[in-house]
């Protein structure tokens, strides 16, 4: 992948896929040179050569890097298709693969093939996180105690919930946690590093969906410090757009306390006083949630020219999977389970 544009093909031309197209395309490193979708009318829309089928997808392209964004069960087939053409790097959609026998198994053939297996995994880019992550490191909160994220989307009350933008949702027996709650598993997995254990209580408030749209989660990780995920669809919170963050945080330590709000801005109050020091003021963030998939898919660029180690490797990714499943166990368990 030397002398010129890696040569990006995507399979996939669903709701999310166009944050990917555009991203890619807005990068001097990166040729979108195909899309596929099983909907060849979709996959025509996103402007590039469009194709009904994988497989003609890369024998036409014969592209670099496949990115995949496509649902889970879909994933096992199309590593392996991909493997099989020869292509040299693959980013893949979350969650993946559909259990985590089957994400292990992508993990070996990748592995078996020298090929980079990349979770798209976007959430840890976004730009508020990696702001924070600056000012952990600096210290400027001293020893970090705890953090805590309130998931407020704001979307999932009455019969009509979710039908206008992801209708799947409804039918899914695993939500909150499998489909959105695993963002924060990551993301608190990149802030604080590995969790020891977790305690979770989750549970179903709309009848007419099939799986969880509320949960408490508590993540224990070494010398004391706790994370708490608090994760209820029905709510909302202060933001003029519910999608970019999602939600509110803190992060807290013996010298101050990181606060993050609904805008998408990140202030520093230091230990003993009121006022607070902006660190991310809020602004048009072009792309999705700050712009988190342009981060990470640039991120695989740049790693593919060797000019940094990737983050959210397939094999490293599969940590969060299980801490996820363990997260269900708790729940029916009721009780803290080690990780």
């Amino acid at each position: 992948m030397n002398g010129g544009a890696i040569r990006v093909a995507c399979l996939g031309a669903g709701y999310f896929s166009h944050f990917h197209h555009d991203s890619w395309r807005r990068m001097n490193a990166a040729e979108l040179v195909g899309v596929a979708d099983s909907d060849l009318a979709k996959a025509q829309k996103s402007g590039a050569p469009a194709f009904s089928g994988l497989d003609a997808m890369l024998r036409d392209t014969r592209p670099d890097l496949l990115d995949i964004i496509t649902p889970p069960q879909s994933h096992p087939a199309a590593i392996r298709t991909a493997l099989d053409a020869g292509v040299k790097a693959i980013i893949c959609q979350k969650p993946f693969c559909g259990t985590i026998e089957e994400a292990k198994k992508a993990v070996q053939l990748a592995a078996e093939a020298g090929t980079p297996l990349i979770v798209h995994e976007n959430f840890r880019f976004q730009p508020w996180y990696r702001e924070m992550a600056r000012a952990i490191k600096a210290r400027a909160i001293g020893d970090v105690h705890q953090a805590t994220f309130r998931l407020r989307t704001g979307d999932g009350q009455g019969p009509e919930a979710y039908l206008d933008r992801q209708p799947y949702f409804q039918t899914m027996e695993r939500l909150l946690v499998h489909e959105t709650a695993v963002h924060w598993i990551d993301t608190f997995r990149f802030l604080l590093g590995d969790a020891t254990a977790v305690y979770a209580d989750i549970r179903r408030m709309n009848p007419v969906i099939a799986g969880e749209d509320a949960a408490y989660v508590v993540f224990d990780y070494a010398g004391g410090v706790r994370a708490v995920f608090d994760g209820n669809r029905h709510l909302d919170h202060a933001s003029t757009n519910h999608r970019l963050t999602f939600g509110e945080a803190l992060i807290e330590g013996t010298a101050g306390t990181l606060t993050l709000l609904g805008d998408g801005s990140v202030t520093l109050r230091r230990f003993g006083e009121i006022a607070g020091e902006t660190l991310l003021a809020p602004r048009d963030w072009p792309g999705f949630a700050g712009d988190c998939v342009h981060e990470l898919q640039n991120h695989v660029i740049r790693g593919l020219l060797g000019k940094g180690e990737f983050e959210n490797s397939a094999a490293e990714y599969l940590r969060v999977m299980e801490i996820e499943e363990l997260v269900y166990r708790s729940a029916a368990e009721r009780r803290k389970l080690e990780i």
